[in-house]
């Protein structure tokens, strides 16, 4: 017993001094370094040494997480943000191969998003919300296949939603919102069976929503949907009831017209309702007051007709900027 244990501490100091001397990849130290130079002092002062991954004595930059891949520490997350980083983006970060979550949301960020942004393969989480970056999602966004979040909300993106980024099989979290798309949004996104929230609100969008789900089994798993404040037309198809996962449903500010169907009020898990703001005309399916979970139902701005209100069933509804209690 005494010699197992005795072996057991040996061989635990050497994976320690193993840990302890292993050296930073080339290719992570020069790409950190680069992005250190481009990035100015207000993360350059915390940024200390030559290795990102810590040297001696010094701890590993700030927001900058290693892990050891054989006899060698690789730069795995990068998170710089909310430091009014200024500039285009920092393009070296695309050397940075090992990476599974880049995070530079709350910055000054111009310009685009680079091609390269491809080659990070195991990226898992991209997020570059709240910045000032310009031109069109590159396609290339779409030979990440392992990615499961991308926030790219409030910017200033351009042109239409990339269809590629229905190659993302594993994409859970699409968040395109205050942007400046225009065109339609791609059907093909309805294909991504473990996508659960989409939003696109807050752009110059158009189309229908009977082309966004036109695709057999369209957004199996999704819960939120955020299409407002676009320049959608056309109405609600009844097909819409066939998304059972739904939670919310946000198709405020548009240009929406017609009934609105029956069917919608059957969806089980439906909590949230804005259809407000558009022109539907009809009136509210009663269905909608016996509903179990649906806690709000906005509906004012419309031209919908009063209905029955079954007694003793209680829902908030919003017409015309007054709040009814039923």
């Amino acid at each position: 017993m005494a010699y197992q244990s005795a072996f057991s501490w040996i061989f635990f100091l050497f994976l320690l001094l193993n840990v302890v001397h292993c050296k930073t990849l080339k290719r992570d130290v020069k790409a950190l370094n680069e992005i250190k130079a481009s990035l100015g002092w207000r993360v350059v002062y915390a940024w200390i040494g030559d290795d990102p991954c810590g040297d001696g004595d010094l701890p590993p930059w700030s927001g900058v997480t290693c892990s050891t891949q054989g006899d060698y520490r690789v730069v795995t997350e990068l998170e710089v943000y909310a430091v009014s980083i200024v500039g285009p983006f920092p393009t070296a970060v695309t050397n940075l191969l090992d990476l599974t979550r880049l995070d530079l949301h709350n910055n000054k960020l111009t310009g685009p998003i680079p091609p390269q942004i491809g080659r990070l393969k195991r990226l898992r989480t991209l997020n570059l919300r709240w910045n000032k970056l310009q031109d069109v999602i590159p396609p290339e966004i779409g030979e990440l296949k392992r990615l499961t979040h991308l926030y790219l909300s409030f910017n200033s993106f351009k042109g239409e939603i990339p269809k590629e980024l229905a190659n993302l099989p594993e994409l859970r979290y699409l968040y395109l919102h205050e942007n400046r798309f225009i065109g339609r949004i791609p059907p093909e996104l309805g294909t991504l069976q473990n996508l659960r929230h989409l939003d696109v609100g807050n752009n110059h969008l158009v189309g229908t929503i009977r082309e966004l789900i036109r695709l057999e089994g369209s957004f199996p798993a999704l819960r939120n949907l955020y299409l407002n404040n676009n320049f959608l037309t056309g109405g609600i198809p009844a097909q819409l009831a066939n998304m059972t996962n739904l939670e919310i449903l946000y198709l405020s500010y548009n240009k929406m017209s017609g009934t609105i169907p029956s069917g919608l009020a059957h969806i089980p898990r439906l909590i949230y309702l804005y259809l407000d703001h558009n022109q539907f005309t009809g009136r509210i399916p009663d269905a909608f007051y016996k509903h179990p979970f649906l806690k709000e139902l906005y509906i004012e701005g419309n031209s919908f007709r009063p209905g029955v209100n079954p007694i003793g069933v209680h829902k908030v509804l919003e017409v015309s900027d007054t709040e009814f209690l039923f």
